[in-house]
C-alpha cells in the first residue's frame, strides 16, 4: 500500500505539473472504486484551476480556485503525468487533463482508491475530519504521543497505526521507527516513558524524511508519478527481513503476526 512518503513523493511529482493550469476535462473508464466516482465530476471540474496541490496523511489535495479533488490511492493505486494522446491500460481509470497538454492519470488494479470531490475546504470532509496529526509536523512529538499513550493497553505498533493518533505511519514505516527507538513493537503504549516517546518521535521523523528522500519504498505496485520506483526498500532494517541477521547485534530478525500484519524486529535490540 502506497504510505505517506510514497504519496508524497507524487504530490511532489506532479505538483510543479499542474498548479496554475486549468482543468480541460475529465475521462473515467471505471467509476467503480472504492466509493464511486462522482458521475458530475467532469462537469464541476472542468475550467477549474489548480491552486495547489496537498496533502492530508494518505491524501492527496488538488485544490482549485474553490473546492477541492480528493484522492486516495488506495492499495495498489498511482498516479503518472502522460501526454493525453498515450493509449490508457488496463487499469488507467481516469484521466484529468489540462490546457497544457497534461494528463494526470490515475491506475488502481484492484479500485480500492477513490477520486472525490469537495465544494469546501477539502479538511473538513468526514474522511480527514478527525485525522491526527502530521507526524512531520510542529504539532507531533514526544509529549504528544506520550500523552495520548496513558492508560493505553494496546501495543505500541497498532497504536501508531491509528489515524486518530497520527496519520501516515503505515505498516513499513512503524516497524522501522521502532526498530531505530529499540521499542519492541509488542509492549503497550501505556508502559512507554516520555524519553522514549520522544526517541521514537524523533526516528518516526527521521525514518519518513530518509524515504522521502529516497522516493518511498517499492514492494510491490509503486511508482512515482515520473514511472520511476522507490529506493527506500534498499536501507530497509528489518522490515520483510526475517531469518536474516540484525544489523546492529546479529540476532536473526523474528516476524509476527499484529493485527493481520506481519510485524518485523530484533528481541534483542528492541525491548
Amino acid at each position: 500500500m502506497p504510505e505517506l512518503p510514497e504519496v508524497e513523493t507524487t504530490r511532489r511529482g506532479i505538483a510543479p505539473h499542474i498548479t496554475g493550469h486549468r482543468i480541460s476535462g475529465v475521462i473515467v473508464r471505471e467509476p467503480r472504486l472504492r466509493w464511486p466516482i462522482p458521475p458530475d465530476l467532469g462537469q464541476k471540474l472542468r475550467g477549474r484551476r489548480i491552486q495547489s496541490v496537498g496533502r492530508r496523511g494518505k491524501y492527496l489535495l488538488l485544490e482549485a480556485d474553490q473546492g477541492a479533488v480528493i484522492i486516495h490511492l488506495g492499495m495498489s493505486g498511482s498516479l503518472r503525468l502522460v501526454d493525453p494522446v498515450e493509449p490508457p491500460l488496463r487499469h488507467d481509470h481516469l484521466d484529468i487533463l489540462f490546457e497544457n497538454d497534461r494528463c494526470l492519470r490515475l491506475r488502481d488494479p484492484r479500485r480500492f482508491g477513490a477520486v472525490l470531490w469537495m465544494e469546501s475546504d477539502p479538511r473538513g470532509h468526514g474522511l480527514l475530519a478527525r485525522l491526527g496529526p502530521e507526524p512531520l509536523e510542529s504539532d507531533f512529538d514526544g509529549d504528544y504521543l506520550y500523552g495520548r499513550s496513558r492508560g493505553r493497553r494496546t501495543a505500541i505498533k497498532p497504536f501508531l497505526m491509528d489515524n486518530r493518533i497520527v496519520v501516515g505511519v503505515g505498516n513499513i514505516y512503524a516497524c522501522e521507527s521502532l526498530y531505530l527507538a529499540g521499542i519492541h513493537p509488542l509492549r503497550p503504549a501505556g508502559r512507554i516513558s516520555r524519553n522514549r516517546y520522544r526517541r521514537l518521535a524523533s526516528s518516526i521523523q527521521q525514518t519518513l524524511c530518509q524515504a522521502i528522500a529516497a522516493g518511498g519504498t517499492t514492494l510491490r505496485d509503486f511508482l512515482s508519478s515520473e514511472g520511476r520506483p522507490g529506493y527506500f526498500r534498499q536501507q530497509l532494517q528489518v522490515y520483510g527481513r526475517a531469518g536474516e541477521p540484525c544489523p546492529r547485534c546479529s540476532t536473526p530478525i523474528r516476524q509476527v503476526r499484529q493485527g493481520q500484519r506481519s510485524t518485523f524486529f530484533c528481541s534483542r535490540c528492541q525491548t
